[in-house]
This record gives C-alpha cells, sequence and structure tokens, in this order.
C-alpha cells in the first residue's frame, strides 16, 4: 500500500512539474537588438534559432524555469558584410562560439509584470542578469540593456564604432 501511494504520489508531482513547460514557436519568437554605429547611426538587428525549454504559469512561480539558447549564427542586420563582420573574431565569433544562453535561476513577481534572475551566456563569457519580462498573449517579451564589452564583444573594434551599450528585445511565443 505505501509503495501505492509513493508512486501516485510520484505520478502527480512528476504531471505536475512537466505539464507547465511550454514549447517555444521559433517561427514567431525572436531577439532584436539595437546598436549606435559611428555615434549617428542607429543599427538594429533580429538573432533567431531558439532552442530550450520554458515552464511558466503566473500561477505557480516556484516551478518556473527558463533554459533558452539562440543562434549567433543567425544574427541579421540587413547588410551581409556586416554580418559577416558580427560573426567573426572580431565580434562574436560564431565558429567558436555558436550559441547566446540564458538559464534562469528565479523569477518573481514585479507589480504587474515578472523578473528573470540568470545567468547570460555569450561569447564564452557568463553573467548574472535580470531581465524584466511581461507576459501577455501566450508569450514572455523584454527589454535589457548589455553592456557589450562585459561578454568581451568587440573589444579591439575602436571607441566610437559601435556603443558599448546594446539594447536588446526578447519576445519568446509558445506554441499553442
Amino acid at each position: 500500500m505505501m509503495k501505492k501511494i509513493f508512486l501516485f504520489t510520484l505520478l502527480m508531482f512528476t504531471t505536475t512539474f512537466f505539464s507547465a513547460a511550454q514549447e517555444i514557436n521559433k517561427k514567431e519568437s525572436s531577439v532584436v537588438f539595437k546598436a549606435v554605429n559611428m555615434e549617428i547611426n542607429t543599427v538594429k538587428g533580429v538573432i533567431k534559432g531558439f532552442s530550450g525549454t520554458i515552464n511558466f504559469s503566473p500561477d505557480n512561480l516556484s516551478n518556473a524555469k527558463i533554459s533558452v539558447c539562440i543562434d549567433a549564427k543567425t544574427i541579421n542586420t540587413g547588410n551581409d558584410k556586416r554580418d559577416e563582420h558580427l560573426r567573426s573574431a572580431d565580434f562574436f565569433e560564431v565558429e567558436k562560439y555558436p550559441k547566446i544562453c540564458f538559464t534562469s535561476t528565479k523569477i518573481i513577481k514585479k507589480e504587474e509584470n515578472y523578473l528573470a534572475k540568470g545567468t547570460l551566456t555569450m561569447h564564452g563569457v557568463s553573467k548574472e542578469v535580470k531581465v524584466p519580462l511581461i507576459y501577455k498573449d501566450n508569450s514572455l517579451s523584454g527589454k535589457i540593456t548589455l553592456q557589450r564589452l562585459d561578454f568581451k564583444i568587440g573589444e579591439d573594434t575602436g571607441g566610437f564604432m559601435v556603443s558599448k551599450e546594446i539594447e536588446v528585445y526578447i519576445l519568446c511565443q509558445f506554441k499553442d
């Protein structure tokens, strides 16, 4: 009888824990970035290729977890020459560091929205970050400002060519 109770409890826990996981709609999900180039021109780009898992329910943040990566090779600013330069060793070094990943350690409610605390790994450097998130229409979205030199991206590209601060907009759409 004890074994049956244990198995039933384990089954209920497993079902509850894993049933909240959302599948990422890779076609509709993206990371958009904005940087100032040569102190006068704003360059926008997108990175796609989401993979990973998200377990998010506004009603149960104790089990909430985000573990996603994007494919650095998909960086696209609409300018092939610039994109190749961004993929090179001068910036993202995508052959050596093909993925940009975020893994949450905690997700909390913050006023009407959420805050994901976790580790962002990019270009071989891992940093603790906080990402403010909005949950709406079966998606998570957010904005974070990153210091590219914290991740050793574009260290030798000259001071005024590319801004040190990069605005990053995240949209992770879940499949219905």
